[in-house]
């Protein structure tokens, strides 16, 4: 169902950059040759790419691809490596986590006392604090379930070499 989730919202990002980037050309166009003032462009480019970065870490992570030293990985022994992942995994879900914890209590306080950026625009700050909230919610919802799937695999490895 994650995974059902996480390619659903990578469609939704792809969608958001290609707004965003429609949103920024039109800013650049009525700014340069129409001499239009823009002011609501920036930001909505802005909520756009937070939305799309942070709605897709979870499916880049179920790719593992994010940023990581391969190198090292061809250079250790098999169940070393896992060992490694797991650490990874670990120390990943532990941030995410608590990113996403005081994403949430962001996102709360912007709802609560009703938060709006500084601009002549003045969107509701919940939006972006929102979409980082529920994408690092995501992400370590995902890293967990790596987390679990990678110490499963490697004490049943474990126990079947005792057996």
């Amino acid at each position: 169902m994650l995974l059902r989730i996480n390619r659903v919202l990578a469609t939704l990002g792809m969608i958001a950059m290609f707004v965003a980037a429609l949103v920024l050309t039109y800013s650049v166009i009525s700014r340069y040759v129409m001499k239009a003032s823009t002011d609501w462009q920036d930001e909505a480019a802005v909520f756009c790419l937070v939305g799309a970065t942070f709605l897709c870490s979870a499916f880049v992570q179920t790719l593992r691809g994010h940023v990581g030293i391969e190198a090292v990985a061809g250079l250790l022994p098999k169940w070393l490596n896992r060992l490694r992942l797991i650490l990874v995994d670990l120390m990943g879900t532990m941030f995410c986590a608590f990113f996403a914890w005081k994403s949430w209590t962001l996102f709360y306080e912007a709802w609560a006392e009703n938060q709006t950026t500084s601009s002549s625009w003045a969107p509701p700050l919940w939006i972006p604090y929102g979409l980082m909230a529920m994408g690092m919610t995501l992400l370590s919802l995902q890293l967990f379930m790596q987390l679990s799937a990678g110490a499963n695999a490697m004490i049943k490895n474990s126990s079947g070499a005792t057996a």
